[in-house]
């Protein structure tokens, strides 16, 4: 088990831990009805960290933050050492928590994505995990939420005595749920993307080899070129860009002057 604490990778704190030490801090929050945020970070997300200092500040006040993308892991090798010998991906993060889930006995909670690739992720993991228990899902409605409606919604998730929340809201939006929501909870919250369309089936999963190979970003690109052409050909030079600043002036990124967010962002 591998758990060596947080290191920066352009000012957001990425946690050097492998999927057994993942895995063993939500089950151990999720026994104890204790508030705990995990995001699975690739690209994406560090570079939205790295633009917005708001947000970097939100990051960086999660419990654990995963390195996702090979990038992120090699980034942690590059600039600090870390020899991970893989990275902990969300969609395997998802089952693995699922399946240590359904042999505890803790209810899972799914929040996030459409009605139909809620229906298809929760038959998926019934198949997989027939003991696993899904103590509710609601989709989202993709909108800013009001302070009551978002309360209704913490209630309905607390009520249903989940232990485990997964959250599918896309990054940033996430990751902004779990930091304005995750002490009403008390229990451990997982922002995982796009592991509900993964696991759902709604959306193809990139070969093992070219996820191994740091290549899962061309294979989306190439199955979704409108929607995320900007993230990968604009964002992926950037981030190397930034990392080789890193690399030869660390002080340049300096997350401790972060300022938090001036108000409160709901998104259901």
């Amino acid at each position: 088990m591998i758990d060596r604490g947080k290191r920066s990778v352009l000012g957001v704190g990425i946690d050097v831990v492998d999927y057994e030490a993942a895995v063993a801090k939500v089950l151990a929050a999720a026994r104890e009805r204790r508030s705990f945020t995990v995001s699975a970070l690739a690209v994406h997300g560090v570079m939205t960290g790295l633009a917005d200092t708001a947000h970097r500040y939100r990051l960086n006040r999660l419990d654990l933050v995963v390195p996702d993308g090979q990038p992120v892991r090699w980034a942690l090798r590059l600039l600090h050492g870390e020899k991970l010998r893989e990275r902990v991906y969300g969609p395997k993060l998802t089952l693995l928590v699922c399946e240590a889930a359904a042999e505890a006995g803790i209810p899972v909670h799914l929040y996030g994505s459409t009605p139909e690739t809620l229906g298809k992720l929760e038959a998926n993991l019934a198949r997989l995990f027939p003991t696993l228990r899904i103590s509710g899902c609601a989709p989202s409605q993709f909108g800013r939420a009001a302070e009551a409606e978002n309360e209704e919604i913490m209630r309905s998730i607390r009520e249903a005595g989940a232990g485990i929340v997964l959250v599918g809201l896309g990054c940033p939006r996430q990751e902004v749920f779990l930091f304005e929501n995750a002490r009403a909870l008390s229990c451990a919250v997982l922002a995982v993307g796009a592991a509900f369309d993964f696991v759902a089936g709604t959306v193809p999963q990139a070969p093992t080899w070219m996820g191994d190979r740091g290549l899962e970003w061309l294979f989306r690109l190439l199955h979704e070129p409108r929607r995320l052409w900007r993230r990968y050909l604009l964002l992926n030079p950037l981030f190397c860009w930034n990392v080789a600043r890193q690399w030869l002036a660390p002080a340049r990124f300096r997350p401790d002057e972060d300022l938090p967010p001036n108000a409160s962002e709901r998104y259901v």
